[in-house]
């Protein structure tokens, strides 16, 4: 379902490079990446992961390469990914050259942990003659001892000088297909060092902040940064790192994008009113349930979930479908109407049912089968709680009213 456009920053120019058959920057959408947490040995056991990363909303995941059972691995998951594979490096550059010879999509560097000048342009010479980009991965935790030294810690100059150094050893080997992160995990201090290297750079930036922790803090702060350089147009592919399943870190990706309007709608997007003392239903309840019926169905479509007929359909108008309740009956409207006047205990059923075919039919087509009389049951219990339980809403024009007199007597004793 179309959303409206999304009011941010331009897009930052930067140049494309490809990670197999994934864009990243330019004027590529943004992708979502995560990294499997299996032995990169366990050839079947990392496959699944990557499909279930790739189910999740990964658009590009990366594995470990620290040995040589790993690199022999590689060799046997490329040919069966579903997405592009990146190689993650940190200490061994034989590890790097013998995940090129794998087949790897792109080879992820610390630059902090691969000192040795001669065996970084080694490793670019080979990637560059085989086509495959790489990640400068510059991290917080793992910068070269002369740069806390120089800066007094890490700080966003020290990630991006780190960043620079390896750029530059790179360009003695005329390689040039890159794409660069500098995480930290101190939310403050990646957000500057970005966009510090956004404006000495044009090479696509991966953003993520690095050891984010278990949810519900690590997607906190994790958003934080990544959705702040986002608004500001920077950034070209993102990761989410969780202490969790990463399949949680590809969903919160992938969500963050389509939330920005960075990416088109592939998942249910349900949004609920936090409940007050005018609900009607256990709000927090519904939603629940109307989540866990809908989530595994993959339909694009927002969903709203309202405790209250008086204001709900109309705060909600935006939404594709949505359900309010009151006087024990919940009325089902799509983007605003009122298509349909079911019993409360019916309310996810009928939810479901209509999201169901609302993704299959599309919105004319279910607009077109409301029953008929739903839009004046609706108002009749609208009007009843308003009766009922809308003092101040009744009282609203009488006030008005005194307003005026007030403000008129005052002017007139001036």
């Amino acid at each position: 379902m179309s959303r409206p456009p999304v009011i941010a920053a331009p897009r930052r120019p930067s140049r494309k490079i490809m990670v197999g058959d994934v864009a990243v920057g330019g004027d590529a959408p943004v992708s979502v990446q995560s990294m499997t947490i299996t032995k990169t040995a366990d050839v079947e056991g990392t496959l699944s992961q990557i499909y279930a990363l790739a189910g999740g909303g990964a658009d590009i995941v990366r594995c470990t390469c620290n040995e040589s059972e790993a690199a022999e691995g590689l060799a046997r998951i490329v040919p069966r990914s579903p997405v592009p594979i990146v190689a993650d490096v940190h200490f061994h550059y034989e590890m790097a050259l013998a995940a090129l010879e794998a087949g790897v999509h792109c080879l992820r560097l610390n630059p902090g942990n691969l000192r040795k000048p001669e065996e970084i342009k080694l490793v670019a010479n080979e990637a560059k003659d085989r086509g495959v980009p790489i990640r400068v991965g510059v991290n917080a935790g793992s910068l070269h001892p002369q740069l806390y030294k120089k800066h007094g810690g890490a700080t966003p100059e020290a990630l991006v000088e780190s960043a620079m150094m390896e750029l530059a050893y790179f360009d003695e080997v005329d390689f040039h297909d890159v794409k660069i992160s500098v995480k930290a995990s101190n939310v403050p201090l990646m957000i500057e060092a970005y966009r510090q290297l956004a404006d000495t750079v044009d090479h696509p930036l991966h953003l993520g902040v690095t050891e984010a922790g278990p949810p519900p803090g690590g997607l906190l702060k994790a958003t934080a940064g990544i959705a702040t350089l986002l608004a500001e147009g920077i950034g070209d592919t993102i990761r989410y790192s969780l202490t969790a399943d990463p399949v949680e870190e590809a969903r919160a990706g992938r969500q963050l994008l389509e939330a920005l309007g960075l990416r088109e709608r592939k998942g249910l997007d349900l949004i609920a009113c936090p409940s007050c003392g005018r609900a009607e239903i256990d709000v927090i309840g519904v939603a629940k349930t109307a989540q866990e019926a809908m989530v595994d169905r993959d339909l694009p479509i927002q969903v709203a979930v309202m405790g209250c007929v008086v204001n709900g359909r109309g705060e909600a108008r935006e939404a594709d479908l949505g359900i309010a309740a009151g006087r024990g009956r919940g009325h089902l409207f799509i983007k605003g109407k009122i298509v349909r006047v079911v019993p409360e205990d019916e309310m996810v059923e009928a939810l479901v049912a209509e999201a169901e075919r609302l993704a299959a039919e599309g919105i004319e087509a279910r607009l077109a089968a409301a029953d008929a009389g739903a839009e004046a049951a609706a108002e009749a219990d609208r009007q009843a709680l308003l009766e009922d339980r809308g003092g101040d809403v009744n009282q609203s024009e009488s006030r008005v009213e005194l307003i005026r007199k007030q403000l008129s007597h005052q002017e007139g004793a001036q």
